[in-house]
């Protein structure tokens, strides 16, 4: 169940902005195989002023910050899938590959309070972290 945060520096419509959340999403049940229904996206529009990018940047205002929280077990295979499903998914908003970060964190299972206060190690997750 990763918690992700997308952060821009531009507004975009209502629909490009859901289509964005989903597209986060989607590259996670892509590359993660986490269920569907495990859908954990916020997106944050910023002043532009506010965030600062690398000089070189020639749409600075398309930059865009993926981070995503997760339970530690992914190899690196599939985290190498997730940040090319991400960039994939986003080039469909004209962002460009070169003014996407990712960071991915990792916790133990122990350290989420899930599904009415439980440790997420002593629950079924329905899911496999380890892919």
């Amino acid at each position: 169940m990763p918690s992700s945060l997308i952060e821009v520096r531009r507004q975009y419509s209502q629909p490009d902005e859901v289509a964005i959340i989903d597209a986060v999403h989607s590259a996670l049940v892509a590359a993660f195989r986490i269920p569907v229904g495990d859908k954990h996206v916020r997106l944050l529009v910023h002043e532009p002023h506010r965030v600062s990018h690398a000089p070189h940047l020639e749409h600075p205002e398309r930059y865009t910050l993926v981070t995503i929280d997760c339970f530690a077990g992914r190899s690196v295979a599939a985290k190498r899938e997730l940040y090319r499903e991400i960039v994939g998914r986003l080039a469909a908003f004209d962002i460009p590959a070169d003014h996407i970060t990712i960071l991915l964190r990792e916790s133990a299972l122990e350290n989420w309070g899930i599904r009415g206060g439980r440790a997420a190690c002593d629950v079924n997750l329905g899911f496999d972290v380890n892919v």
